[in-house]
């Protein structure tokens, strides 16, 4: 067989089984023998848009993906995708075709573009060395949880190659800790609160054990949002999500752990939830992780559930640690607030509030970027930490969309649901003959306020003008019609109806709600995102 085709078979046999990506010549043989050896492809209409769902497929799934994309203006294309991938240390596999000629019209240093958004470029480099090198991006991307650009040079790929493709072993070495530190300083705590990341994916058992014997609540950072939902000790979302009584709670903390969980900025609130008295500690797999985002008093390198469980059974008897009286009115549901609907425009709280109620259980929720983007993440609950997905880390708008397909398929089983704003949901409303073409039935609701609603809180109070940051009108729902979306406009509670409708019947089509929002007050979150630029 030629190298597009032993690379493609390979990839497949170290366990890339979902593909999405734009087809060109370049990576038409090298996506054709992924799908050959069993992988299932999906073509998006925008690479971006690709790189997108496969990294979403992968945080939901817990499997590595790739995307396919064509040699030069295909891989820039995805840059943004993938740049949200690589600081998301999501394991990804971008497959791209590369010309190594700089007088022809697709040439670009496609390593430098890797190594410029924190990817990891690794390149094909002989018909004998392909396989092994193809395997070898694999088991980086797993092992060091990394998002790997393998560069597949044009003129390797109709070289013959006789290199056997032979699955690797699947399995990454967990990292024991040495977890006597922390387990006397929960020993000693009083008011002990554990933050969990997306390191304590699936975790939650043994964290929760943990917490009951040491009198630890729980709260979690976006990413890991519904890790511990039912739990009677959860405090939510901590950072600049969190309701002000989960804040009041974690700001009175004499310790915080961190459980795969960074503690950056966003997670406390530009250190504004942590008391000054409180002892810090944080636990990673990865010990270059430790410390990286803030001053901490103790730094425990070790897999979450081994670290958990190590502690749990050195602890002692159970105390009664934070768990001294009712939680309180911790989630945002059960914040009183005025309603400032109008009969042209719904309060984003009203609009979030009945949508939580609207929809069943089962269900996984992506977010789009904006000022819109706190009224979902805090108002709309999830089952678990496999209903919502984040795409936030390079905080650019328009991978809502794409977020929502990545993770639809990785959770077929639940109700998909995209929130975004207007300017991403146009920018990436090329991804909805996606959504209708794969046949989902996904709920996409555009949090409508004609303008790109950050920038006008953030610069309106300072008499700028806003001109370049403000729309006219559009009618969004005409424009899911278009795409063989059923669609309603809601501009007052009574108009959700129709989702309500669409949510009884069949769902034979997917449904986009343009809900026209009030957009007269910035969200309570948007000064802390602005303090982070």
């Amino acid at each position: 067989m030629n190298v597009a085709d032993a690379v493609g078979r390979a990839l497949a046999a170290a366990g890339v089984r979902q593909v999405f990506g734009v087809i060109g010549s370049g990576n038409f043989h090298l996506t054709n023998a992924m799908v050959a050896g069993g992988a299932q492809f999906v073509a998006a209409r925008h690479e971006g848009g690709a790189a997108t769902m496969a990294d979403a497929y992968s945080r939901m799934s817990g499997a590595v993906a790739a995307v396919s994309v064509h040699q030069g203006c295909g891989l820039t294309n995805a840059m943004t995708g993938i740049a949200e991938a690589a600081k998301s240390r999501t394991p990804m596999i971008v497959v791209a075709a590369e010309v190594t000629e700089p007088r022809s019209n697709f040439y670009v240093d496609q390593e430098a573009l890797a190594r410029a958004v924190g990817a990891v470029p690794v390149r094909i480099t002989s018909a004998e060395t392909a396989v092994a090198e193809a395997m070898g991006a694999v088991a980086t991307a797993v092992g060091e949880r990394r998002t790997v650009l393998l560069n597949v040079p044009l003129s390797l790929q109709t070289l013959e190659t006789e290199a056997p493709i032979v699955a690797p072993p699947s399995s990454k070495d967990r990292v024991a800790p040495d977890a006597a530190a922390l387990t006397a300083l929960l020993q000693k705590a009083e008011r002990p609160v554990f933050v969990a990341g997306r390191g304590s994916r699936g975790s939650r058992e043994p964290l929760e054990l943990l917490a009951e014997r040491s009198g630890a609540l729980l709260a979690t950072s976006a990413v890991a949002h519904g890790l511990f939902e039912g739990n009677p000790w959860s405090l939510g979302i901590s950072g600049g999500f969190a309701s002000p009584r989960t804040a009041e709670l974690i700001r009175a903390a004499d310790l915080i752990v961190g459980w795969g969980c960074a503690l950056n900025m966003w997670t406390m609130r530009h250190g504004q939830l942590i008391n000054p008295d409180a002892t810090v500690v944080q636990v990673d797999d990865d010990a270059s992780a430790l410390g990286v985002h803030r001053e901490i008093h103790l730094g425990v390198t070790g897999d979450v559930e081994l670290t958990a469980r190590a502690v749990l059974d050195a602890y002692g008897d159970q105390r009664v640690g934070y768990r001294t009286t009712e939680l309180g009115s911790v989630r945002w549901r059960d914040v009183a607030f005025d309603d400032e609907s109008t009969a042209e425009r719904i309060d984003p709280r009203t609009l979030s509030l009945m949508l939580d109620d609207l929809l069943p259980a089962e269900r996984v929720i992506a977010v789009d970027s904006g000022n819109f983007m706190g009224y979902p993440s805090a108002y709309l609950s999830v089952p678990d930490e496999n209903g919502f997905c984040f795409t936030q880390a390079f905080q650019s708008i328009g991978l809502g969309l794409a977020t929502a397909i990545g993770a639809a398929l990785a959770q077929p089983d639940r109700l998909p649901v995209a929130v975004l704003g207007d300017g991403g949901a146009l920018m990436g409303a090329a991804e909805l003959d996606t959504v209708r073409r794969l046949g989902l039935p996904m709920l996409v609701v555009v949090y409508n306020d004609d303008a790109y609603g950050a920038e006008v809180h953030h610069f309106g109070p300072g008499g700028h003008p806003l001109d370049t940051v403000t729309f006219p009108p559009t009618d969004i729902a005409a424009i899911g019609r278009g795409y063989g979306f059923e669609a309603a406009t809601v501009r007052t509670a009574k108009d959700l109806v129709a989702v309500e409708d669409w949510l009884n019947g069949p769902r034979s089509a997917p449904m986009l709600v343009d809900a026209k929002v009030v957009g007269d007050h910035p969200s309570w979150w948007l000064e802390e995102a602005f303090r982070g630029h």
